[in-house]
């Protein structure tokens, strides 16, 4: 197997409003695009098109974020922010905020992101990172004939190592679980517990391509990966409460 992955060079700036999927599938044109291809794009331009964006001088903080700001010593604004785009608070302390989104996700901050936005604005998470895969992979199958899968993604942190990887959290057109249990290993030992998250490995793998800086490089081609192709939801790699361990 031969993995390759690349990015879309000189990639526009997005703003509120623009359409999006139109214009990756032009600025594909750009590249020998393949059938089952996979398409990672970070989310900060899909949540920037969909206007997931808010201005800081526009929010009134409420007494509770008032109080955690105090604690934390930073913006309350950007706190109610993180409270809006939240369901649960998951952790808190005096330097941390762990919540769980209204999609289900459970990261710091609601995947709030400041970096690659302008001025006082911060930007949010899709409101349905999914459906906006599936947007953009239709747009690419219409206008330029290509089976492609589409992953979006942020980068997360993890409870056990130490440092941020991107994830998927939003995806059309691939199966975000590989399961193999019932295979057997070299030794003939057979695999009883392993599935592996192959969309968070294809989006991690494309992050090293994508840097931090991603406002211009947003949009990754992994080509080469062996998946399966389906209609399945990024949701489906959120772990059952009843079955999370650090909660």
């Amino acid at each position: 197997m031969k993995i390759t992955i690349f990015p879309l060079r000189d990639f526009p700036i997005i703003n509120p409003g623009d359409q999006l999927a139109n214009i990756i599938a032009e600025e594909l044109r750009k590249v020998d695009l393949k059938n089952r291809d996979i398409i990672v794009i970070a989310h900060t331009i899909v949540s920037k098109a969909e206007n997931k964006v808010y201005d800081l001088d526009s929010i009134t903080p409420s007494p509770f974020a008032l109080q955690i700001g105090n604690m934390q010593g930073k913006d309350p604004r950007k706190i109610e922010v993180i409270l809006q785009e939240s369901s649960e608070i998951i952790r808190m302390n005096d330097k941390v905020l762990i919540t769980a989104t209204h999609h289900g996700f459970i990261c710091a901050n609601s995947g709030i992101d400041k970096s690659n936005t302008p001025g006082n604005t911060i930007i949010s998470l899709p409101n349905d990172p999914d459906y906006s895969a599936r947007q953009i992979k239709d747009t690419i199958q219409d206008k330029l004939q290509k089976n492609v899968a589409v992953i979006i993604s942020d980068t997360f942190g993890r409870p056990l190592r130490v440092g941020t990887v991107n994830f998927a959290i939003g995806l059309a057109g691939i199966s975000p679980l590989e399961d193999i249990r019932g295979k057997t290993d070299l030794f003939g030992y057979e695999l009883r517990s392993t599935i592996i998250a192959r969309v968070d490995e294809v989006a991690a793998a494309a992050g090293i391509a994508m840097g931090q800086a991603d406002e211009g490089t947003p949009v990754i081609i992994v080509r080469g990966v062996d998946y399966s192709i389906n209609n399945n939801s990024a949701q489906e790699l959120i772990r059952e409460p009843e079955n999370d361990v650090f909660r």
